[in-house]
């Protein structure tokens, strides 16, 4: 009789192209920290508390630049804006988590987002414990990449120009695997112009707010509008 298969062998195949990405991404991290003269205690305690790539990757010129503290949150929060928007789309998947949500919500990377928007577990397997080990060994790999990275750096001297652009490449990755895997591109189009219209009507250096506000109205305007539907049809059964 085949014995029954556990969460966490269930989860780590759905993970490990995650991993192949973090490992590399976080050593960049991990070496850009070292080369801003930052040892690997400070690398790992960042990735374990803060574990958001491209908002350490921008603390890294944020504190050799020594800037404020308000300009710092003012400038995470529109950096990390995007993840209103996962939320909104996990609302219903997460709703009847009923162990570790806090955790979820922490470790809810746009990587780890692309493997549990489609995810279903099999009904024999524990759904929230699923959802735990994908979010628990994507923060790993990101945390082991960074403590990598930063012992490199901390070995080895060479120029690290440019190496900032590798989770840029990474979203690009994702978002064309998206577009290919995906029949329905309404988000991705819907992201793609409103950010190029406030781009257009706001310049360069203020477009961020306008788009991210136009986007996550449209959103909530869609959400709200199935919701309403889904109450209606159900009022009708």
């Amino acid at each position: 009789m085949r014995e029954r298969k556990t969460e966490l062998e269930y989860a780590f195949p759905r993970t490990v192209p995650v991993m192949a990405g973090y490992l590399v991404l976080g050593a960049a991290y991990g070496i850009l920290m070292a080369d801003s003269g930052f040892g690997p205690v400070w690398s790992v305690a960042i990735s374990l508390v803060v574990y958001a790539g491209s908002l350490q990757y921008l603390g890294v010129s944020l504190l050799t630049a020594g800037v404020g503290p308000v300009y710092a949150f003012l400038m995470s929060v529109m950096l990390n804006a995007r993840h209103l928007f996962y939320g909104i789309s996990m609302l219903d998947k997460y709703r009847k988590v009923k162990r570790g949500k806090p955790y979820l919500i922490f470790g809810l990377t746009d990587e780890t987002f692309s493997v549990l928007c489609a995810e279903n577990p099999p009904p024999e397997l524990d759904r929230d414990r699923v959802y735990f080990w994908v979010t628990f060994l994507d923060h790993c790999y990101w945390v082991a990449g960074t403590l990598l990275g930063a012992v490199i750096g901390s070995l080895i001297t060479f120029d690290t120009t440019g190496m900032d652009f590798a989770l840029t490449a990474l979203f690009v990755v994702i978002f064309t695997g998206q577009w290919e895997e995906r029949q329905g591109h309404g988000p991705a189009l819907l992201g793609l112009g409103a950010t190029l219209a406030c781009l257009l009507l706001f310049g360069p250096d203020q477009f961020i707010i306008p788009a991210m506000a136009g986007i996550l109205a449209v959103l909530f305007a869609v959400y709200g509008a199935g919701k309403r539907k889904k109450d209606r049809e159900n009022g009708g059964d």
